[in-house]
């Protein structure tokens, strides 16, 4: 899908293709959605420089991901969103010249709808594309502050299960942690790959004074959320080895029974082997009171053993 959007009157206006071919020419933005063959070949004409397939640019290396040549500058930045009820990071290619803003990706993502809305009540948010790319950064930033803030939450459940609560299924609260888990590292991920966009645009990037401010403030941003992202990381693994404890705890009560059934029932199993032997000459066998003599006998070896160690604090 290709959409091309035009700036009127400091607003962002979706151009139709189809009745005014001319629009792609004048556009502001290109944003290219999976396109096809002949969608890219349109980007690229205007751009005069052949675009990425949008399944490359997910498997882009890390040192070209941002890079500059005749045709402007190139970042590969990723953004954070729900993919089929999952968190995903997903990468999109910008191409920014001084006149126009090409983004491609391989699937629709919530920030660049929250951006088409914005611009349509904002007008300061299409002075430029330079100011639709930090629109954009911005909003992820938003994003993954809320990302994060649903994670702590999040964990203070589960926190209140493992450390408060006797009667809990510690298994799902580890899957709940590791799933946490899971989430913080996406996040901190896509935090530190905007750090570098941001960087790179800074340096690169030939921004006006108010740009700069505007940069250096989301800079700013991203390392309070990533110490805020340590401090996740910090209590998950917190959780994570209470949470192993406490399982190893209730396996070592389990082993504690076991061990205590043995103390008990080993010396009666004894008294009772020893009287199930078939020798001829056992007098006991022949006693009046020797079966009554063989059961107080196996009780006292039971109970005298036990008495002991609960006296010594082994049990």
């Amino acid at each position: 899908m290709l959409n091309a959007y035009i700036g009127e009157v400091g607003r962002l206006v979706a151009a139709d293709l189809s009745a005014d071919p001319t629009a792609l020419d004048r556009a502001l933005w290109l944003d290219l959605i999976d396109p096809n063959d002949e969608e890219l070949a349109q980007a690229a004409n205007l751009l005069r420089q052949e675009l990425p397939d949008p399944e490359d640019v997910e498997e882009i290396e890390a040192s070209s991901r941002f890079y500059e040549d005749e045709a402007g500058l190139h970042i590969h930045s990723l953004f954070l969103h729900e993919v089929e009820g999952k968190l995903r990071n997903t990468s999109v290619a910008f191409t920014l010249t001084d006149n126009r803003l090409i983004t491609l990706r391989e699937r629709e993502i919530p920030a660049f709808r929250l951006l088409r809305m914005r611009a349509r009540h904002y007008p300061q948010l299409v002075k430029s594309p330079t100011h639709m790319v930090l629109s954009l950064f911005e909003i992820k930033i938003d994003d993954l502050a809320d990302v994060l803030e649903e994670l702590y939450r999040e964990l203070e459940v589960v926190s209140a299960q493992v450390l408060e609560k006797s009667e809990v299924d510690l298994e799902e609260s580890l899957d709940a942690l590791a799933h946490c888990e899971d989430t913080n590292g996406k996040v901190r991920l896509c935090l530190m790959d905007t750090q570098r966009a941001l960087t790179f645009l800074l340096r690169r990037g030939r921004l006006d004074s108010e740009q700069i401010v505007w940069t250096r403030g989301l800079l700013h941003d991203i390392e309070s959320l990533l110490s805020h992202n340590n401090f996740v990381f910090d209590k998950i693994n917190f959780l994570m080895t209470a949470a192993q404890g406490f399982i190893n705890i209730e396996q070592n009560q389990i082993i504690k029974i076991f061990s205590i059934a043995a103390v008990v029932f080993l010396p009666p199993t004894l008294v009772a082997s020893i009287y199930g032997m078939n020798f001829d000459f056992m007098p006991e066998l022949h006693w009046v009171w020797g079966y009554p003599m063989a059961l107080g006998l196996m009780l006292i070896s039971g109970v005298a053993p036990y008495w002991y160690f609960k006296r010594k604090g082994w049990l």
